[in-house]
């Protein structure tokens, strides 16, 4: 048998090699796009999680606004309709007994009115603050009206209450309008 040619053995390891860092070449492309695949994966997914957050904050969101237009979305009736609870109470705190006697049917029309309106206001979480002579002065529920020192009394007392105030679940609509005793400590 005729020993090969060194041209033919260098030429058949040539290819082998070239075989070979092709394969090699492949594979690191392959790898190379494995990891590119990976990297655009990761990015998707982490705008996929933003996205699903964000959707999430939007959600809780627009059903806190909804819970609060359900609450406080009729405040302006019912701070248009403090002014007749008002007259309504002014009305009735000036009969006279006489005057009683003579409307009656007049007056008790008026109460059932009234007692009606307070029905609505607290079906629709409007509620009273009707502080009391003597009761401590609390700027977060009452407003001052007047200052006046009152022997007996402590400064910062309510000596006279002007009218009620009034809140709609945890707001206050309107503060209770009072006057405030100046009196200083002795």
């Amino acid at each position: 048998m005729a020993e090969p040619k060194k041209d033919q053995v260098l030429g058949e390891d040539f290819e082998d090699v070239e075989a070979e860092f092709q394969a090699t070449s492949e594979v690191a492309e392959e790898a190379t796009e494995l990891d590119l695949l990976r990297q655009e994966r990761d990015d998707f997914k982490d705008k996929f999680m933003r996205a699903l957050a964000e959707a999430e904050n939007s959600r809780k969101r627009s059903e806190k606004a909804r819970r609060e237009a359900e609450q406080y979305g009729g405040s302006r009736l019912a701070r248009d309709m403090l002014p007749v609870y008002d007259n309504m109470k002014r009305a009735l705190d000036t009969v006279t007994d006489e005057q009683r006697a003579m409307s009656a049917a007049l007056l008790e029309g008026i109460e059932l009115t009234m007692r009606e309106l307070l029905n609505v206001f607290k079906k629709h979480g409007v509620e009273i603050v009707s502080p009391k002579i003597g009761d401590r002065f609390d700027p977060q529920m009452h407003e001052a009206m007047f200052e006046a020192p009152v022997p007996g009394t402590r400064a910062g007392d309510i000596i006279q209450v002007a009218a009620e105030g009034f809140m709609l679940h945890d707001r206050l609509l309107r503060p209770a309008q009072v006057g405030v005793s100046s009196t200083p400590a002795s």
